[in-house]
């Protein structure tokens, strides 16, 4: 959700706004976005859904196939925002610590 948010127009507004966050009219769009991730984040935690690949068994040398496999995949061009290999990477790094 944060690498995608700057594509995101007005949607994330709406997702802050069901999950409960108050006042997201009056919110600057970087202010909605980063509320929405992080009411996202939160629903999450509460669900006990993992946080990081890690906890799921990914292992760091898995990583670069990851990447390819998520580069390689039809839904890819789909993404809000277009992103590289690397730019996969980077995101699966940073979920991986």
């Amino acid at each position: 959700m944060e690498y995608n948010a700057p594509a995101t127009e007005h949607k994330f507004r709406e997702i802050a706004r069901a999950l409960g966050v108050k006042q997201v009219d009056s919110m600057t769009a970087d202010e909605y976005r980063k509320s929405a991730v992080d009411a996202v984040i939160a629903l999450s935690k509460k669900i006990d859904i993992p946080q990081k690949l890690c906890e799921i068994g990914v292992k760091k040398i898995d990583l670069p196939q990851l990447a390819k496999s998520a580069f390689e995949d039809v839904c890819t061009p789909g993404n809000p925002r277009e992103a590289s290999q690397a730019d996969i990477l980077a995101l699966y790094e940073k979920a991986f610590e």
